[in-house]
């Protein structure tokens, strides 16, 4: 879909010296400039560009990549602030603008935000909001257990944190499934627990194949470049077991039993071994 704030892929129709006009469609026709282009083009030549207004409110094209697009979440900085806004770097020359009506908080030079991104439907300008609960899916979830989800961390709780799903959801990890340092705003890969009766949705860091299998190879390494042997097993105090391996109590169970089943290792009484 060609749209403002979006990423899209367009046809060069013309080239001229300070840049090239791409066939947009309903947009018309939409500078890219030259600054902006990464190498030369020719005529009929497709790109993948990124479409906002500049500085004019004109329609164009850049090949630099925003942090986010219309209908996404992101974690920005703010670069300045009026009577009337601020505004937050969002990857391009240009800055998004944040309405003072849409600040969850007054905003600071320097201070980093967790905003959303859409396009204002007086103007058609991409601005943005850190009033970020109002934008997130209020309808249930259509996840499965297991399933791969993407995440932007977003606050803490008394149960753990709270996350963004997929630019969509409110998720949470809770602290005793979460044993590595988590940061407001970091994206991570995670995976869906559960989603309860109410609506709310359970998350967690470790899950899926992918995972058990670079947790094994992580225990098998250990154990080659220790002689055999870690003095870790299953009934070993959990930060004892992620100092060791860097992962939780629950998944070290699951990854060692699973290697114990394919003759890998033995559970002695004082730790694992690696068969011969």
């Amino acid at each position: 879909m060609i749209a403002l704030g979006k990423t899209c892929t367009l046809t060069v129709l013309k080239i001229v010296d300070f840049g090239y006009y791409l066939d947009a469609a309903h947009l018309g026709e939409i500078l890219l400039p030259k600054k902006h282009a990464k190498k030369a083009f020719e005529i009929g030549e497709k790109i993948t560009v990124f479409l906002y207004l500049d500085s004019k409110d004109r329609p164009i094209a850049t090949m630099q990549k925003p942090k986010a697009e219309i209908g996404q979440f992101a974690y920005l900085t703010v670069t300045e602030t009026t009577d009337f806004g601020a505004f937050v770097d969002w990857g391009l020359d240009k800055d998004v603008f944040v309405p003072i009506k849409e600040q969850k908080r007054p905003m600071q030079i320097g201070d980093s935000h967790l905003v959303y991104i859409y396009q204002d439907k007086l103007d058609q300008r991409v601005v943005a909001s850190s009033k970020i609960d109002k934008f997130l899916d209020q309808t249930p979830a259509n996840y499965q257990p297991k399933q791969a989800v993407d995440l932007i961390i977003a606050n803490t709780t008394d149960l753990g944190f709270k996350a963004i799903i997929d630019h969509k959801h409110w998720g949470v990890l809770y602290k005793g499934d979460v044993f590595q340092r988590l940061s407001f705003g970091q994206y991570k890969k995670g995976f869906i627990k559960q989603v309860r009766d109410d609506g709310k949705i359970d998350l967690t860091l470790q899950g899926g194949q992918e995972t058990r299998d670079k947790y094994a190879k992580i225990i098998e390494n250990y154990l080659q470049k220790n002689n055999g042997f870690a003095p870790v097993h299953d009934k070993s105090d959990p930060d004892l077991i992620y100092q060791t391996f860097g992962m939780s109590k629950a998944a070290f169970k699951r990854c060692i039993g699973g290697l114990y089943k394919a003759g890998v290792l033995t559970i002695e009484k004082d730790g694992i071994r690696l068969n011969k």
